[in-house]
C-alpha cells in the first residue's frame, strides 16, 4: 500500500503533512504515524472517534511538536487498520490501545481522545494509571442528561445503525452511491459548524483514505460493531460515569458549543462533576475543534500543559 502525503502551508505558517505510515503487529497490523517532536519530550498519543482515523489529528499535531512528541493510531476497523478478526467495539479497542502503549510506545503518555476516542481514553486512564499521566478529552462521547432530545439527523442515523440488517443496508447504499469527496463532505457537514474552516490537506487525506478503504473486507460490519457498542455503553453508562468520577489524572475537557453529536450540556454535566478538570468551550465550533479551529485548540492545550497539566507533561517525559 502506498502512503499518501499531502502538504499545504496555512496562513499562520504551520506546515501540514501526513507522515509515512508505520505498522505494529498487535494480533494483526495496526497503522500509526509519528508526527515528530523532541525525542526526550513528553509523549502524546491521539485517539480518534467513531468512523474517524489518525487523519483527524493532522491539523493539530504540528502545532504541538515543538515541545511534545506526538503519535496517533488507527483503531481496529478504522482508517487503514482492518479488523482482521479483532473486535471493533469500544472495549476491544481499549485493549488494543493498551497494547499499543505498552508494546509500541513503551512508556507513560498523555492521551488525547475525540468522541468515541475520548470515551476509550477515559476508560484506559481508569484501567492503566501507570501508563496515562493526563488526558485531553475533545468533545468526548458522553451520556445525554435527562430527557434532552438528539439532533434529528444524528438520531436518524444512529437509529438505523442500531438495527440489524438495516444498518448494514444503509451504509452499503451510502458507500455505493456517494463519491469519496461527497462522503467526506457529508461527514464534515455533520461534525462542523463550517466545514470550510477545515484545511484542504485534511480533506485531501480523508478522500485518499476513503479510496484506500474500498479494498477492505466488510468495512460496514467493522463500523457497526463500534457504533453499536458505543450506543450500548452510553445507554447503560454506570461504568463510564464511575470512571469519570474517579480517574485521578489531570484533565482538559474541550468542547465546541455547537456540537450536534454530543451536546454541550453533556460536557457541562461532566465538568460540574469534576471541578478539578479545566473546561474550555469555543462558542462557534462543532464536534471536531481540532479540525475546525486547530489554532484555538492548540492554544487551549498548550496553556493547560504548562499549568494544571504540567505534572502530566513531566510524568510523560522521556529522560
Amino acid at each position: 500500500m502506498v502512503a499518501v502525503t499531502t502538504q499545504i502551508v496555512p496562513p499562520d505558517g504551520v506546515e501540514l503533512h501526513l507522515p509515512e505510515n508505520r505498522w505494529a503487529d498487535l494480533d494483526g497490523p495496526v497503522r500509526y504515524v509519528d508526527f515528530g517532536g523532541p525525542a526526550d519530550g513528553p509523549v502524546i498519543v491521539c485517539v480518534h472517534g467513531l468512523g474517524g482515523s489518525l487523519v483527524n489529528w493532522l491539523a493539530l499535531a504540528p502545532r504541538l511538536t515543538q515541545t511534545f512528541h506526538v503519535l496517533a493510531l488507527d483503531l481496529a476497523g478504522h482508517g487503514l487498520t482492518e479488523a482482521a478478526g479483532r473486535g471493533t467495539d469500544v472495549h476491544s479497542n481499549r485493549r488494543l490501545l493498551d497494547r499499543f502503549l505498552r508494546e509500541v510506545v513503551g512508556g507513560p503518555v498523555i492521551l488525547f481522545g475525540n468522541s468515541m476516542g475520548g470515551l476509550i481514553t477515559l476508560l484506559q486512564a481508569d484501567k492503566s494509571r501507570d501508563l496515562v499521566t493526563g488526558m485531553v478529552l475533545v468533545d468526548p462521547a458522553l451520556p445525554r442528561p435527562g430527557l434532552q432530545k438528539s439532533d434529528p439527523m444524528v438520531a436518524k442515523a444512529f437509529a438505523a445503525y442500531a438495527l440489524p440488517m438495516i444498518g448494514e443496508r444503509v451504509l452499503r447504499k451510502r458507500n455505493r452511491t456517494l463519491s469519496p469527496e461527497q462522503l467526506v463532505a457529508e461527514t464534515l457537514a455533520l461534525c462542523c459548524v463550517d466545514p470550510g474552516r477545515v484545511p484542504d490537506a485534511v480533506k485531501k487525506a480523508s478522500v485518499a483514505l476513503v479510496l484506500d478503504r474500498k479494498h477492505h473486507a466488510s468495512p460496514e460490519k467493522a463500523f457497526l460493531g463500534a457504533a453499536r457498542s458505543l450506543l450500548k455503553l452510553l445507554a447503560r453508562p454506570k461504568r463510564y460515569l464511575t470512571a469519570i468520577a474517579r480517574v485521578p489524572q489531570p484533565t482538559l475537557l474541550i468542547f465546541g458549543a455547537k456540537d450536534r453529536l454530543v451536546p454541550l450540556s453533556s460536557g457541562e454535566r461532566a465538568a460540574r462533576g469534576r471541578p478539578d478538570w479545566r473546561f474550555a468551550v469555543h462558542p462557534d465550533l462543532g464536534h471536531v475543534p481540532m479540525l475546525e479551529d486547530a489554532a484555538w485548540t492548540a492554544e487551549a492545550i498548550l496553556n493547560w500543559l504548562v499549568t494544571e497539566g504540567a505534572t502530566a507533561a513531566r510524568a510523560a517525559t522521556r529522560f
